[in-house]
């Protein structure tokens, strides 16, 4: 059965222990992730002529990997075949021994998915844990999060626990379909409002 991943952005801290446990199981270096975290900021701060200070800022995390997407762009650039979406489970995974390093799954990517690792040759992403989930565990990711802000299942148990695709700072959902499933915070933005800044813009680009 098709899986998806379910993001309760309300429950969120943006601790990144999401973030750790993929790089410590995947044994990715320093600068490689597979999992990125944006700090999102709305609002300002106003002062009266009286000195009060006023503010209407906001603050949420949204934590992603890869969305295994429904429509991948990824798989359509390229050219030989190595990125591959499974029938049965719907993960998205990356065949090395095919890919030529080209880079067109990275610049189709809207999520940033993908990244190009010079060391060996060719392109890395997160597969969703998908020897994990061969063995019926869920991904190292959705083990982790000590606040349980993510889940992975089956895409109909997914869909009915999440409200939304689209959040700020993510692109809209018509793209490419993502097997993401969120739970938005009454601090969230959804994609279309876009008014939200990205806090750590070295971190996630």
């Amino acid at each position: 059965m098709t899986k998806a991943f379910f993001f309760d952005n309300s429950r969120c801290t943006g601790c990144r222990t999401c973030q750790l446990a993929c790089k410590d199981y995947h044994d990715l270096s320093i600068d490689q992730t597979y999992r990125k975290v944006y700090d999102m900021e709305s609002g300002a701060c106003s002062m009266d002529e009286r000195g009060v200070v006023t503010h209407t800022c906001k603050l949420y995390h949204v934590a992603i990997g890869c969305n295994h997407c429904e429509d991948p762009a990824c798989t359509k650039v390229c050219p030989t075949g190595a990125m591959e979406k499974d029938p049965e489970t719907g993960l998205v995974s990356v065949d090395g021994d095919k890919c030529l390093g080209c880079g067109y799954c990275v610049m189709a990517c809207p999520y940033g998915a993908p990244t190009l690792d010079k060391t060996v040759g060719h392109t890395i992403k997160c597969d969703g844990c998908k020897n994990r989930v061969a063995e019926g565990k869920k991904p190292i990711c959705v083990e982790a999060c000590p606040l349980r802000a993510l889940d992975f299942g089956e895409v109909e148990e997914m869909k009915a626990r999440g409200e939304s695709h689209d959040i700020d700072p993510l692109p809209s959902s018509s793209y490419t379909k993502p097997s993401l499933y969120i739970r938005m915070s009454p601090d969230a933005k959804s994609s279309q409002a876009a008014d939200s800044r990205i806090a750590n813009p070295l971190e996630v680009f």
